[in-house]
């Protein structure tokens, strides 16, 4: 028993390679002068690049769309990822808009998780432990959900919509919403990477305090974190989207 206990705190403990140094990708990285956590973010594309390729592949050869497989396969799950997603788009974003975002929806919230999630296997960098991963993604969803913005509202429109709904307390109001928005990403970014940054901080320090018990406890809360930070992050990007895209009458307003 003590043996078994032993060997799944091995496995698990993510201070077990930390503290020799070792790394899964970290000869790779240093052959090509990248940094270990980009590769890692590569990995983790090409990982879902197969998975959907394989979903395709499955959906192709069955003789019903609708009707889903028997047990647990890789096609229920990704199709249950996929309801829980549109659901989440629908409640947020709205019914009728929520089709039009939901494959940005889907794919920031699942890269997100596994970046955050990798980071518990022994030998791998989480790629949002670092701050240029976190604002990368902070700015892609500023970038993405500014220029739905402008695709919905027209151009001018959505930059007079940060005016406000009174036109002489434009002159306040507009500099106020143009800060506030470009805040955002970093926001995102710092949120996102301060929270799994602490939590393996926290899992290492009390892994070493006492390796036999404490790592299997923190992996469970750290899966937790992980899923509550990519959800926060997805979350807020699907609101930032449904203001950007929601068609304001000033008119209204103003009276």
């Amino acid at each position: 028993m003590k043996k078994s206990l032993a060997l799944l705190v091995t496995l698990f403990s993510s201070s077990t390679f930390a503290a020799g140094g070792f790394t899964w990708l970290g000869g790779i990285a240093h052959s090509f002068h990248v940094p270990e956590h980009s590769l890692t973010l590569s990995l983790i594309g090409i990982v879902l690049i197969i998975i959907g390729l394989i979903y395709q592949s499955t959906i192709a050869k069955s003789n019903s769309v609708i009707i889903p497989d028997q047990g647990i396969t890789l096609r229920n799950i990704v199709e249950l990822y996929g309801d829980f997603i549109y659901n989440q788009c629908k409640v947020i974003i709205g019914e009728k808009e929520a089709p039009k975002y939901f494959s940005f929806i889907a794919t920031v919230f699942i890269v997100i998780l596994l970046s955050n999630l990798i980071g518990l296997i022994p030998g791998f960098l989480p790629p949002t432990e670092y701050l240029s991963t976190t604002l990368a993604l902070g700015a892609f969803a500023f970038i993405y959900y500014n220029i739905m913005g402008c695709k919905e509202q027209g151009t001018w429109n959505y930059l007079k919509h940060f005016a406000g709904p009174l036109w002489y307390l434009a002159v306040l109001i507009f500099p106020i919403e143009i800060i506030s928005n470009f805040v955002r990403p970093l926001s995102l970014a710092l949120r996102l990477r301060s929270n799994m940054m602490g939590d393996h901080i926290v899992l290492t320090q009390f892994s070493e305090l006492a390796p036999l018990v404490v790592p299997i406890v923190f992996m469970i809360l750290g899966i937790l974190v992980s899923f509550i930070q990519a959800y926060v992050f997805t979350v807020l990007t699907m609101v930032y989207i449904q203001m950007a895209v929601a068609h304001h009458d000033h008119e209204e307003h103003a009276h």
